[in-house]
């Protein structure tokens, strides 16, 4: 049996949004960290501003927002943007068409903000060492681990963008845009740090000493190119403007020329050449000793990264079910230059002589990973130990639940999904410990709902929370757990994966799901893949409930699968069958 359930309720409350404030140097709904200071390191606060919602605070903030895809390129043409801000209408309208897009904000002046993109621990450092320790500005950690800190845009600078100006750090100033709080892609969240949410502390100004690289940086990277007649050929570079190589400089060029030398699959040999060359002609001269740990830093790098790869596509692997694409791979882990391309070919080479994935089927680049892992079935001393649960339409009398178990019930928009789910509460909450995690239903319209039952709100014993993904690190392993409902907004693929991280931290316990799914569809978003750990497959619709799914007979005369009823729903609670159990064929005749 499931633990006793707990007599205590919590209430889960909604985050108001933040008071809009003038965008210059004040906050955002949403922060993470900047120059950590000494003390114990701080936590990731995940921002509680319902994603709907977040780009309208963050346009009331001042700043000009712009909808991401998952690859980070937007999805509208933005160059408009970094001229004026968008509005809440064009908003509205946007995340209404592209509810699953991240939320950009664009750089420079038009929001009044400078952002320093950190990807390694090592850019990290030294860009600290460019700040004062007691600094404080709004820092945002990123799904890979890096940081984006925050400073307020210079007045009258000219700062753009830039690429390695240090060993992982790029930047963005006018031109450019960031992600925000509280967006998410395959990686995870994008989250603010404790203490230095931008609702907590000023944008700092930049410090000069980081000012003056970035500015080298910027100017390095746009380079006063003047097209005049295409006929005459007549392109003019200012490379006098350029402090290019000169002392405090040529450590730092020479560094990013030998990276992307090798990035781009130069020779070693002609690496060496062109970097010789170079230090020669540094203002004063580079020494040619200090050649060779140029060239390794840079290999390093295209290691680390190769390595990373690698790493990333295994842990990717690992939520795959059924068979996948390698060009797949390239748009979930964000790979889009040549070189990253063949780091994967050549990881997944390696991996199908390892034997952990295999080629499937006569496409080319199609895959799936090899299951390997048998869990021993103790058949001797199983005991029957079937679960007293009880669900609407007397689902018990043909379908048994079992200990760890997935039930899914899949219903079209408005069909009586949270209905049923509740009554799951109502029928079992005297005797197992539930446990409802709410995507969309915050204390008030909890309340609503339950004050159409004819119960008293004071005789509900369980415990709603509101949880809008990651729903694995919430599961309570010996009870009953009710998702409503899993979100899925795109890759739709992705369904199978997260039911089995939610099915493996099940013990005793069980876990049903909502899915939405399309008008006239038996399968909720995700198609089979999210019927494949269900042990009972529910589809719900045009007021019909249909068994697609029952692994578990109760009468072994009277197979599940198939079963449907057509009911009516009084008061968004009441269940009214108005066309009794019987399969499909047999209603038809």
């Amino acid at each position: 049996t499931l633990a006793a359930p707990s007599r205590l309720v919590r209430q889960t409350t909604r985050n108001a949004l933040p008071e809009p404030h003038q965008p210059k140097l004040d906050k955002v709904a949403l922060v993470i960290p900047a120059v950590p200071v000494p003390g114990p390191p701080r936590r990731k606060v995940v921002d509680m501003t319902p994603p709907s919602l977040a780009p309208i605070a963050y346009n009331k903030k001042g700043f000009s927002v712009i909808p991401v895809r998952q690859d980070k390129k937007p999805y509208l043409i933005w160059a408009d943007f970094q001229k004026r801000k968008s509005t809440a209408e064009e908003i509205t309208g946007w995340w209404g068409k592209w509810p699953g897009a991240m939320i950009g904000v664009v750089t420079g002046k038009i929001s009044g903000i400078l952002v320093v993109d950190v990807d390694t621990q090592e850019g990290f450092d030294k860009v600290r060492e460019l700040m004062p320790e007691s600094l404080l500005t709004p820092t945002v950690r990123t799904p890979r681990g890096g940081w984006h800190i925050w400073f307020a845009y210079p007045e009258n600078s000219k700062l753009t963008v830039g690429t390695d100006v240090l060993p992982g750090v790029d930047f963005r100033g006018e031109g450019g845009y960031i992600i925000v709080p509280p967006s998410k892609n395959s990686k995870g969240q994008y989250t603010w740090v404790d203490n230095l949410r931008l609702s907590q502390v000023p944008l700092a100004a930049l410090p000069k000493p980081l000012e003056t690289l970035l500015l080298q940086s910027s100017s390095y990277s746009s380079l006063n190119i003047k097209s005049t007649s295409i006929l005459e050929g007549a392109v003019t570079n200012s490379y006098n403007s350029l402090q290019f190589l000169t002392k405090g400089r040529r450590d730092h060029d020479l560094f990013h020329i030998a990276n992307c030398l090798i990035k781009g699959g130069c020779e070693i040999d002609t690496t060496y050449k062109a970097l010789d060359f170079l230090a020669k002609s540094s203002d004063p001269p580079f020494p040619a000793n200090e050649i060779p740990s140029k060239i390794e830093s840079a290999m390093n790098r295209a290691e680390r990264r190769e390595r990373n790869l690698a790493q990333e596509l295994m842990g990717w692997i690992e939520l795959q079910e059924g068979y996948w694409n390698v060009t797949h791979s390239y748009r979930e882990l964000d790979v889009v230059t040549k070189n990253d391309k063949t780091s994967i070919r050549v990881a997944l080479h390696r991996l199908k002589e390892a034997g952990i994935v295999e080629k499937h089927g006569n496409k080319s680049g199609e895959y799936r990973r090899v299951e390997v892992d048998a869990e021993p079935i103790d058949f001797l001393s199983a005991a029957d130990d079937r679960l007293d649960v009880r669900w609407p339409f007397e689902i018990e009398k043909y379908v048994m639940t079992l200990p760890k178990s997935i039930v899914v019930i899949a219903g079209e928009p408005d069909a009586g999904k949270t209905a049923f789910l509740l009554n799951v509460v109502r029928l079992n909450q005297l005797a197992h410990e539930i446990h409802y995690f709410s995507s969309e239903m915050g204390s008030v319209e909890f309340r609503s709902r339950l004050q159409h039952f004819d119960l008293p709100l004071e005789a509900w014993k369980f415990h709603p929370k509101e949880r809008a993904g990651d729903f694995a690190d919430v599961i309570v392993p010996d009870a009953i757990n009710i998702i409503d409902f899993l979100e899925i907004h795109d890759e739709f693929y992705k369904v199978g994966g997260y039911i089995k991280q939610i099915f493996d931290k099940l013990n005793k316990g069980i876990a049903v799901i909502a899915l939405q799914k399309n008008r006239g569809q038996e399968f909720g978003l995700g198609g089979q893949r999210g019927i494949e750990k269900a042990r009972l497959y529910l589809s719900m619709g045009g007021h019909r409930l249909k068994i697609v799914k029952a692994k578990n007979w109760a009468n072994q005369i009277i197979r599940p699968s198939g079963l449907s009823l057509k009911f009516k729903l009084s008061r968004g609670c009441n269940f009214i069958v108005e066309e009794s159990w019987q399969y499909e064929q047999e209603r038809e005749e």
